[in-house]
């Protein structure tokens, strides 16, 4: 039996990449220091996995492995191909829209981004036209192959498959499936390069064979692999995220030499697909979750593989769900989380640990391992009858909530004409989405005051300090609705996460979301409940500087979980609604303190949408019904904001309208405004304000961008129904490009103001 991993974190137990990236961002650090960077860390992983039969190489990346596979195989935009630099400085260019050393007048836009299948990690998405070539350029992955080598790790390259390349791909009135005819050539090649190097497996990765597929794109499948099964190199085609489903037979009957299956969300098509395994075929169980970080069932699960492995012997290998990227790299570095809650979990070594005592249970016998199983059974028995976890309280307040929770008192009609008459904003208002820039200052204050080197009030006095910059600002330059800037909070999840019961927090549990932004999920283990104010006071004193309405700002329930590792001893729409009982309670304390708007964002709703359509009802009505339960026990004066970005709406529009907010804000800007053809068609009914620019890229837009962007969106909605903002919070950006660009975005609404006759 062979053990192997899909993918390790490519971020260093310490965020060394995110420090390494930043530092050659800045232009502090040269190109030749980024690079030994990377090859430090590569090193680095493969010696954690070096227990391993097969390691991934090719999992590493300086931005994301989809940009990657577009630069391996030439399809670089041509904005950021024709600007100067060198290869890298073109590779960031399409990830960021500039890159160190840029000059204002060669600025180009970023690629899109939007997210992974219904992961959190982020990817820049391809892009095609009429007159998209490839070209394949595998120096790259072919150095990191023989890095591998000469450490002494047998390397199984991952390369994501040219289907699911062309499948996650952009094209405008052109059909991409065309392409797969000129791709397959070039993956052709890159597989004969690497059998010529010695490799003996390489990994494929078509995680699209886990969603619904029409013909067309099963054909393409098939087409694929009839090219590629064919040459001297092996194949194993992973599939993650899912059950293979209806594409069972198709992935059964391709010419790959092992197939990969994710037998933790797909565990219930295993024993289907090893009694119809073919004989040319090896099969793959990913039996360790790669999602979550809670210990695996170790015993439970060797007597659900001790058959299988009977039958299958040597055929049968034994990995991770899927890669590794979407847990922290190491548990035995957090000195913070007690040892009762670090005894339950597994972060990517442990995970591997895990994979490494199954394998010699069933290729030696348990008793090898019985201390290692002994140890695993009492901490999942000692998790199941924590006091910790279980609190009658929460569970007898949610057997109270019934459809009136989520119920507005009154229509949407009658709360626009309270909020006219309470708040009375101009035609086209001005705000942002909420946070602004994390400075040096604010994250001094933050870290002086968890290492107890200053108290509660020199803390709380120089946030306020901070919040009151920031409302000064936003006074000066003329926004309508203001925010107070969040400069109190660390993450928009983690901030709530640590104030609320039957949350942990770990100290190095960095995931990467995308490029160089990390970040630290909640680790919510147990039910959950709000013992006190969260936001109330902060809120209060940034309305008590400014007669403008400053907006409370929240994270919703289905953000929180999707963005939380969640506890799996209970159903997540369960978990959720407890979430949604605390945040409910903020909301109305911030309603009695005065507060006239509050934000609840929601930015991973459709993250969470599952990737089978015949699933998607069943999740919207409880994550809606989470949202209503937050947002709806407050009057018809108060406005109720929500915040969504790098969503397809189309798929949720209808889900997105029950939500009954006032107002929603999107991220709207790199797809150029087509994002609000969904609303558009299906003639949203409350107020938008599509996000118009980038805060993602260092680019400032200019007036007339801002301006151009909300003409097209007027074109799709009322312009009495619009609002302008950018595409996200300000948390990333600096304070000159932050000042530049809302001094923009202010008198774009002038401009249209004045436009209106207003």
């Amino acid at each position: 039996m062979k053990t192997h991993n899909l993918g390790f974190p490519r971020i260093g137990d310490n965020r060394e990449l995110k420090r390494a990236l930043e530092s050659y961002w800045r232009g502090e650090a040269s190109q030749t220091e980024l690079l030994k960077t990377g090859a430090r860390l590569r090193e680095k992983n493969w010696g954690y996995q070096k227990a391993l039969n097969y390691v991934p190489v090719g999992d590493f990346s300086f931005y994301d492995q989809v940009l990657d596979t577009s630069s391996m195989l030439g399809n670089i935009p041509a904005r950021a191909r024709e600007t100067g630099g060198t290869p890298l400085d073109r590779y960031f260019r399409t990830a960021r829209g500039q890159s160190a050393g840029d000059e204002k007048e060669n600025q180009i836009s970023a690629g899109e981004m939007t997210k992974w299948f219904d992961t959190n990690y982020h990817y820049i998405v391809p892009e095609f036209d009429s007159t998209t070539t490839f070209r394949l350029d595998a120096q790259s992955l072919l150095d990191q192959v023989q890095e591998a080598q000469t450490a002494g790790v047998r390397p199984k390259p991952v390369i994501l498959g040219p289907v699911t390349y062309l499948f996650l791909g952009k094209a405008e009135n052109f059909d991409k499936k065309t392409l797969l005819k000129n791709l397959l050539p070039e993956y052709v090649r890159l597989l004969n390069l690497l059998a010529a190097q010695d490799v003996e497996w390489v990994q494929i990765d078509e995680p699209l064979l886990v969603m619904d597929l029409d013909n067309d794109w099963k054909h393409m499948v098939d087409q694929a692999y009839q090219a590629l099964g064919s040459g001297s190199v092996k194949i194993m085609l992973a599939t993650y995220f899912g059950s293979l489903e209806g594409n069972l037979g198709l992935a059964l009957s391709l010419p790959v030499h092992a197939l990969h299956v994710d037998a933790v969300r797909g565990k219930d098509q295993v024993p289907n697909l090893v009694e119809r395994l073919p004989e040319h075929m090896e099969l793959s169980l990913g039996v360790i979750d790669g999602r979550n970080i809670w210990k695996t069932d170790l015993n439970a699960l060797l007597d659900q593989l001790t058959p299988i492995h009977k039958q299958l012997g040597d055929k049968l290998w034994l990995a991770p769900s899927c890669s590794l990227l979407h847990v922290p790299v190491d548990l035995k570095i957090e000195a913070k989380l007690d040892s009762e809650l670090l005894s339950w979990m597994a972060f990517a070594r442990q995970k591997l640990v895990e994979l490494d005592i199954l394998a010699n249970a069933l290729t030696q016998g348990r008793e090898i391992v019985a201390t290692q199983l002994e140890q695993n059974a009492t901490a999942l028995k000692n998790r199941k009858e924590s006091p910790r976890i279980h609190n009658p309280e929460v569970q007898a307040r949610l057997a109270r909530v019934d459809d009136s929770w989520g119920e507005r008192k009154q229509p949407y009609p009658e709360r626009i004409k309270r909020h006219k008459e309470k708040i009375n904003l101009p035609l086209y208002p001005t705000t942002t989405i909420g946070s602004f820039p994390q400075t040096k200052e604010i994250r001094s204050l933050r870290l002086k005051f968890k290492k107890r080197e200053i108290g509660l009030n020199d803390y709380t006095a120089g946030i306020r300090d901070q919040m009151k910059t920031t409302i000064q600002f936003q006074e000066e330059i003329g926004l309508d609705v203001l925010v107070h800037g969040e400069a109190e909070r660390n993450d928009m999840v983690e901030y709530f996460g640590e104030q609320l019961d039957g949350f942990a927090f770990s100290q190095y549990g960095w995931v990467q979301s995308y490029g160089s932004r990390c970040v630290k999920p909640p680790i919510l283990f147990g039910d959950v409940s709000r013992p006190r104010p969260m936001t109330v006071s902060w809120i209060v004193y940034a309305q008590s500087l400014t007669d403008k309405p400053v907006k409370g700002m929240l994270t919703g329930p289905v953000t929180i979980l999707n963005w939380s590792f969640v506890r799996d001893d209970q159903s997540r729409a369960d978990t959720c609604r407890q979430v949604a009982l605390a945040i409910r309670d903020e909301v109305l304390d911030l309603e009695k303190a005065g507060v006239s708007i509050i934000q609840i964002d929601e930015a991973a709703l459709r993250e969470g949408l599952p990737l089978r359509k015949n699933q998607w009802d069943e999740y919207l009505n409880w994550a809606v019904g989470a949202f209503r339960i937050t947002a709806n026990g407050v009057n018809a004066g108060t406005q109720i904001h929500t915040h969504m970005c790098y969503s397809e709406f189309n798929d949720i529009i209808d889900a997105i309208t029950r939500m009954d907010t006032d107002v929603i804000t999107i991220e709207a800007s790199r797809s150029n405004m087509e994002i609000l053809n969904a609303f558009d068609e299906t003639a949203y009914p409350n107020e938008i304000g599509p996000g118009v620019y980038d805060i993602h890229s260092p680019n400032v837009p200019t007036v007339d961008f801002i301006v151009d962007n909300m003409k097209e969106a007027a074109r799709r909605i009322p312009k009495e129904r619009l609002w302008i903002n950018p595409d996200c919070g300000l948390k990333t950006r600096a304070w000159p490009e932050t000042k530049a660009a809302l001094k923009n975005l202010v008198e774009a609404a002038r401009v249209l103001r004045t436009a209106a006759n207003i």
